[in-house]
């Protein structure tokens, strides 16, 4: 790919609508879109405005009635002149505009390509172009509105003071190595560990995010499992908010996995109903048991359904035990609305019937989920599997300073654990070159004096 090529692609979702945007980028862009285009009037091309055109084809016979809206560089989403044109949404239309676009001196451009020139250009940095395909897969309103902060810099804000503080600690340790002789005095090892706590901590908290940032993204499983007649069914349409799984008073109605997908707190998820567990001689019961078991071991959290009308068997304390001993496991107290002793604290009473309880249920499933994590609304947590193997790396590194620091080492060892420590950061937020430590030696230091 050529970063000096005019690049033009369909920027609309294959099919047919009532709108299709062709997107031209680069420094012919407006010569490109003024050969497949013509106006009533002498186009001005005045920036950040649209004009009425016609698509014309290579005879310039009149195809379409389009919109054309410029947009000047750098102010526009790649930093390079842009030219969209907006058609009516048929296939054999767009098609004819990007033919004409690239006969006209353009390029088809790669799979991302302009969100790569909008990096490449300084428009946006890694942690916000990886949020526009958040963005685009998004599958709830919550998924896009962390991925909507992320894109406007949320996670980059988070890291921006970190690498800053780290900076100016390895500018530190640099001066009183590098320019002894100029009186730039010796860090003590109270002011590094003092300097060090907090980029540690913060680097810490975002690792621990993800926790929660890999449900947002990713969403979960969510398997309901207990014995007959609990009201797994129940409450499987319940949380789906539709009649899904059929519920009948008959014990062993679901002898089959059921799963739908739906949203809790905003988070994708995958809901799984299963047989009700219990002794059988019957081959496809016990079939389906088994795959029950199954379910509960590939599940993110597994919602053990008790009859709270009934009471908690014997029985029921098994598959507690059981869900508890392969990951993590909720217990829901379904029936409240016929009386029956109080399970327990550990337990989430609720009604599949009526309803009541499943919200304080949908809290408590976000909760045990996402180990405590609080719901952060400024979307400045990690919700990229590769952001948080980096800031683990990072943090590492960071502690093996620290512990470097107790032992005494001398601060030509602490800079390789540091300079590690800053590394991965840069894989998230752009390289730091040498220059930059220098820029802050020099501005921090009254050098040569």
């Amino acid at each position: 790919m050529d970063p000096r090529d005019t690049i033009a692609a369909v920027s609309t979702p294959p099919g047919r609508g009532g709108i299709g945007v062709v997107r031209i980028s680069g420094k012919s862009a407006i010569a490109v879109a003024g050969c497949l285009l013509r106006f009533p009037h002498p186009p001005s091309w005045k920036p950040w405005s649209a004009a009425l055109a016609e698509l014309i084809d290579s005879d310039g016979h009149t195809v379409d009635q389009v919109i054309a809206t410029y947009f000047a560089a750098p102010r526009s989403y790649t930093a390079e002149d842009v030219v969209e044109i907006s058609c009516h949404g048929a296939p054999v239309v767009l098609r004819l505009a990007l033919e004409r676009a690239c006969a006209s001196g353009a390029r088809i451009a790669e799979p991302g390509e302009f969100t790569l020139r909008a990096f490449l250009n300084g428009r946006i940095d890694l942690p916000q172009s990886e949020a526009v395909r958040d963005l685009i897969e998004a599958t709830t309103l919550y998924q896009a509105r962390i991925a909507a902060q992320q894109v406007d810099g949320a996670v980059s804000r988070k890291l921006a003071p970190l690498k800053r503080q780290l900076l100016d600690l390895i500018a530190l340790l640099e001066a009183g190595i590098d320019f002894a002789e100029d009186d730039v005095s010796v860090a003590s090892d109270e002011d590094i560990a003092r300097r060090l706590a907090p980029v540690e901590a913060g680097i810490g908290q975002l690792v621990r995010s993800f926790a929660y940032g890999k449900l947002v993204h990713q969403g979960f499983t969510l398997a309901i499992v207990g014995r007959p007649n609990a009201g797994k069914s129940s409450l499987f349409n319940r949380l789906l908010e539709q009649d899904r799984a059929i519920v009948t008073e008959i014990p062993g109605t679901t002898r089959d996995l059921v799963s739908e997908t739906a949203s809790i707190a905003g988070l994708p998820v995958r809901l799984v109903d299963t047989a009700g567990i219990r002794e059988s001689q019957d081959v496809v019961e016990r079939l389906g048991i088994e795959r029950s078991f199954q379910a509960m071991a590939d599940a993110d959290l597994t919602l053990v359904v008790v009859d709270r009308h009934a009471g908690v068997s014997p029985e029921d304390l098994e598959l507690i035990g059981k869900a508890r001993a392969q990951g993590r496991c909720l217990v829901v107290a379904n029936k409240c609305d016929l009386g029956g002793a109080d399970p327990g604290t550990d337990a989430v009473s609720v009604s599949a019937l009526t309803g009541e309880g499943i919200e304080p249920l949908r809290q408590a499933i976000v909760a045990g989920l996402g180990g405590g994590a609080a719901l952060n609304e400024d979307g400045g947590f990690i919700t990229s599997i590769r952001h948080e193997a980096l800031l683990r790396e990072s943090l590492e590194a960071l502690q093996h300073g620290r512990e470097a620091l107790g032992h005494g080492l001398p601060h030509e060892m602490l800079l390789l654990d540091f300079y590690a420590a800053l590394a991965p950061i840069d894989s998230i937020t752009g390289a730091t070159t040498a220059d930059d430590i220098l820029n802050r030696i020099f501005s921090t230091f009254c050098i040569g004096k």
